[in-house]
C-alpha cells in the first residue's frame, strides 16, 4: 500500500528485511533438527547460526535473482556469502522452496493478526465508551432511510460494539487456522527430510506443523483469512456509512471532529465533509478485493503450482496493512466522534408525534378494533401529519373513531418516550456483560 494508508508496525512486518530475516530463521532452525538427528554435522548446524546477527543485503539478493530468476536460490547463495559455502552446504537438506516459502507467509500473517487483534481491541474501547456515554440518548431508527420508531444512540453504538466483537473471534480464529507451517519436502512425503525437522521449527517460530502438505500449504487455510479480512472491512463500512449518513446537513446527528485548520473544500469554505468515514468506505473495497483471489487460489494443479504466488504477494501486504490503518482510523473517528442531542429530537419531531403511530395501532386492537380498521383509522391522521406537519396526538384526539375506542388519557399515554427505551439496560446486559 501507499504510504498514505499505512501505518509502520504492520509494513515492517511484510518488509524484505522481515521476509529474509524470517527465511533464515526457519533455515537455521531446520538445520538444529537435522543435527540432532545425525543427519548433518552439528557444526555445520551451529555455522549457520553465524549469520544471526547480520543484516541481509536485499540489493545483493536481488542482483543475484537476476541470473538465478529464482528467489529461494538466490537468498541461500548470499547466506552462503555470510557463513561460508562450505559450512553452509547442509542448508535447505531435503527442503523445498514452498517450505521456506509458506512457513514464512504464515508466520507474517500470524503478526498482522495480532496486530488487527489489537485494534479490534481498541475500537471495541472506544465503542463501548461512547455507547455508554450515550445509553439514553434518545434518537430516531431509520428504516428504508425513514423515520421507525425512537431508539437511543447508545444502542447505536452498542450494535456496533457487537459486530466487532464477533470479528474480534473471527480474526483470533482465523489466526489460529493460518497458524502453521510445513517442512515436508518436494510433494510433502517427507522422502527427504525427517518430520521431526517440521515439528522443530514449527515449535520454534510459534505454528503448529501442517497436518498434511502437498508442496504447498493448503489454501484454503488462507481462503478463511482474506474472507474474515472481508467481513471486518464490511463491519467498518457499515460503521463509516452510518456516521456520513448522520453528519448530513439536513440531518447533523453527529459529525467527525474537525480540527483547527482544517479545510472542507477547495471552492467552498463552509464545507465541513465527512472525508475520514467516506475514506473508510474506500478503503474497505480495497480489502474486499482480495477475497475473491484468495478463494481461487484454493484450486491448484496437483501437488503445487505458482498460480497462487503473485496473488498473494500483492494480497498479503495490501489487505493487513489497508485493514490496519483502516481500523485505527475508525477508532479515532469514534473517540472524537461530535454527537448532537438536541439535533436528534428535533429530527425526531419533525413530524410531530408521528413515530408513535404502532403503539397506537396496538392499542386500539387490545380495545377491540379489528387490526384492519385500526391500521386505517391510524394511517388516515398519520398521513395528515406528512402532509401539513400538524400534531399527530392533536389529529388523534380529533377523530371520533378513534375516541370511541381511546380515551384522551389512554391516547396521551401512548406518546411517552421512555415506553421506547425501558429495555435499554437488558440490551447493553447482553451485549456488555455485567458491566
Amino acid at each position: 500500500m501507499i504510504p498514505r494508508y499505512s501505518r509502520p508496525d504492520m509494513v515492517a512486518i511484510w518488509s524484505p528485511e522481515t521476509k529474509f530475516r524470517i527465511w533464515y530463521e526457519i533455515e537455521a532452525h531446520a538445520c538444529d533438527a537435522m543435527a540432532k538427528l545425525g543427519v548433518i554435522p552439528q557444526e555445520n548446524a551451529d555455522a549457520v547460526w553465524k549469520a544471526k546477527d547480520v543484516e541481509f543485503d536485499v540489493a545483493r539478493i536481488d542482483e543475484i535473482e537476476a541470473v538465478t530468476k529464482h528467489d529461494v536460490i538466490a537468498f541461500l547463495t548470499h547466506l552462503a556469502e555470510h557463513v561460508g559455502s562450505e559450512e553452509a552446504r547442509f542448508v535447505h537438506q531435503g527442503m523445498t522452496s514452498s517450505d521456506v516459502l509458506d512457513t514464512c507467509f504464515n508466520i507474517q500473517l500470524v503478526r498482522a493478526s495480532d496486530i488487527l487483534i489489537r485494534d479490534i481491541e481498541g475500537l471495541l474501547a472506544a465503542l463501548k465508551k461512547r455507547a455508554y456515554e450515550h445509553k439514553n440518548t434518545i434518537r430516531i431508527g431509520r428504516s428504508h432511510g425513514i423515520h421507525a420508531e425512537p431508539t437511543t444512540m447508545g444502542l447505536t453504538f452498542a450494535r456496533f460494539y457487537a459486530e466487532m466483537d464477533r470479528n474480534l473471534s473471527r480474526m483470533r480464529d482465523a489466526r489460529a487456522e493460518i497458524a502453521t507451517g510445513a517442512i515436508s519436502g518436494a510433494v510433502g512425503t517427507f522422502a527427504n527430510i525427517d518430520p521431526a525437522v517440521e515439528e522443530h521449527v514449527c515449535d520454534q517460530l510459534g505454528l503448529v506443523p501442517e497436518p498434511i502438505s502437498t508442496q504447498v500449504i493448503p489454501r484454503d487455510r488462507h481462503a478463511a483469512f482474506f474472507a474474515t479480512l472481508g467481513v471486518i472491512a464490511s463491519s467498518i463500512e457499515n460503521i463509516a456509512v452510518e456516521i456520513r449518513h448522520m453528519q448530513r446537513t439536513e440531518v447533523l446527528e453527529a459529525a467527525e471532529f474537525f480540527s483547527m485548520g482544517q479545510k472542507g473544500s477547495s471552492a467552498m469554505p463552509h464545507k465541513k465533509n465527512p472525508v475520514l468515514t467516506e475514506n473508510l468506505t474506500g478503503l474497505a473495497r480495497l480489502v474486499r478485493m482480495a477475497v475473491v483471489p484468495a478463494m481461487e487460489n484454493v484450486a491448484l494443479w496437483h501437488e503445487r503450482d505458482i498460480s497462487h504466488s503473485s496473488v498473494e504477494r500483492n494480497i498479503g501486504p495490501d489487505s493487513t496493512i489497508t485493514l490496519d490503518f483502516a481500523l485505527s482510523r475508525l477508532t479515532g473517528v469514534i473517540d472524537k466522534l461530535l454527537v448532537y442531542p438536541e439535533n436528534m429530537l428535533e429530527n425526531m419531531n419533525k413530524f410531530p408525534g408521528l413515530v408513535m403511530s404502532q403503539r397506537v395501532l396496538l392499542a386500539l386492537t387490545q380495545a377491540g378494533v379489528s387490526r384492519e380498521d385500526a391500521y386505517r383509522l391510524v394511517q388516515r391522521n398519520a398521513l395528515k401529519v406528512w402532509d401539513t406537519r400538524s400534531d399527530f396526538r392533536e389529529e388523534l384526539l380529533a377523530d371520533e373513531e378513534v375516541r370511541a375506542a381511546l380515551s384522551e388519557e389512554e391516547i396521551n399515554e401512548k406518546f411517552d418516550l421512555g415506553y421506547h427505551t425501558k429495555h435499554v439496560d437488558t440490551i447493553f446486559a447482553r451485549v456488555f456483560g455485567d458491566d
